[in-house]
């Protein structure tokens, strides 16, 4: 799993601000809009389903790096900058429900925000994001035939840190759910399709920047796939895509018009160091986006204890 920052709200706005001073105020605004977070899973996270009274421990590190700004799919002439080093800690706990393998799971963001190059006046912050509360039941587990389907909610709790007078903030103010699928079948002994889809539905910020305004978001739906190949038992590779698309915000009552529609790649690979720990590696870029920074890069490190 990783949580993807973008950024598309009231981007269009921006356009005709020319002088940086200016951009870089009406960027605050698109931030504190856009700080939405996707879920994007990581390869063979529906095929985890382990033995009840199982636990893992996950520390997730993801450094990335923006320097370009859409509108309307149009690069927008600034240098732009922004650059985000987030972390994720999670805990799940597997059980047996009748026939059905399910997990309880809490995940807690941390980080920093840094605006850089023409963004500079953003500024930066540090400090927690939202409490992430999550639950996966798979409706179909069968190791033998390489064959997995679980449905997950997750539920963001506004714990958060987050200031309406601040540029960046890694909190929202706002209840959020993301209902998502995935599922995981065998194409040969060694290759393996993952599919997942989710939709996130957005509770409003009744405290949106310095002038108090009320924010609100229509639903988002991303579909992510991987193709992955298990050279050894122990060492597989990966290679994934997604697309985000839908999640237009609205101020006060006012479309705008901003949708990401984000379309990106990635590819990795895990290894199981000893039987009960294993490091996952992704590298990604954005391919394209219509609204918001688009991600030069970025590199995500998983590792994962079970205990």
């Amino acid at each position: 799993m990783e949580l993807s920052i973008r950024t598309p709200a009231r981007v269009r706005s921006l356009v005709c601000a020319f002088d940086t001073s200016m951009f870089g105020a009406g960027l605050a605004m698109a931030m504190l809009a856009g700080n939405a977070q996707a879920v994007d899973v990581d390869a063979g996270e529906y095929a985890a389903a382990l033995p009840a009274g199982s636990n893992i421990g996950l520390l997730y590190l993801q450094h990335a790096q923006r320097r370009s700004l859409y509108s309307d799919g149009h690069k927008v002439a600034v240098k732009a900058g922004l650059d985000s080093d987030i972390g994720i800690l999670r805990v799940a706990n597997y059980q047996q429900l009748g026939d059905y393998t399910v997990n309880s799971q809490f995940l807690l963001p941390f980080g920093r925000l840094e605006g850089t190059r023409d963004n500079d006046s953003l500024g930066q912050t540090s400090g927690v994001g939202d409490l992430i509360l999550a639950s996966t039941l798979w409706l179909v587990n069968d190791p033998a035939k390489n064959r997995y389907w679980g449905i997950a909610p997750y539920l963001y709790v506004p714990t958060g840190n987050y200031d309406r007078n601040d540029a960046l903030n890694l909190g929202e103010n706002r209840w959020k759910l993301i209902l998502q699928t995935g599922y995981v079948t065998g194409l040969t002994e060694k290759l393996s399709l993952d599919l997942t889809a989710d939709v996130t539905l957005f509770g409003k910020n009744d405290d949106f920047s310095s002038q108090g305004l009320t924010l609100r978001q229509k639903p988002q739906w991303q579909a992510q796939t991987y193709l992955r190949y298990a050279v050894t038992p122990k060492l597989s590779v990966h290679v994934g895509a997604s697309q985000l698309w839908g999640g237009e915000t609205r101020l006060d009552g006012q479309d705008q018009n901003d949708e990401p529609d984000t379309s990106k790649f990635r590819v990795g690979g895990s290894y199981w160091l000893t039987p009960a720990f294993q490091a996952l590696v992704n590298y990604g870029q954005d391919v394209s986006v219509d609204n918001g920074f688009k991600e030069k890069q970025r590199v995500n490190l998983r590792l994962l204890w079970v205990f």
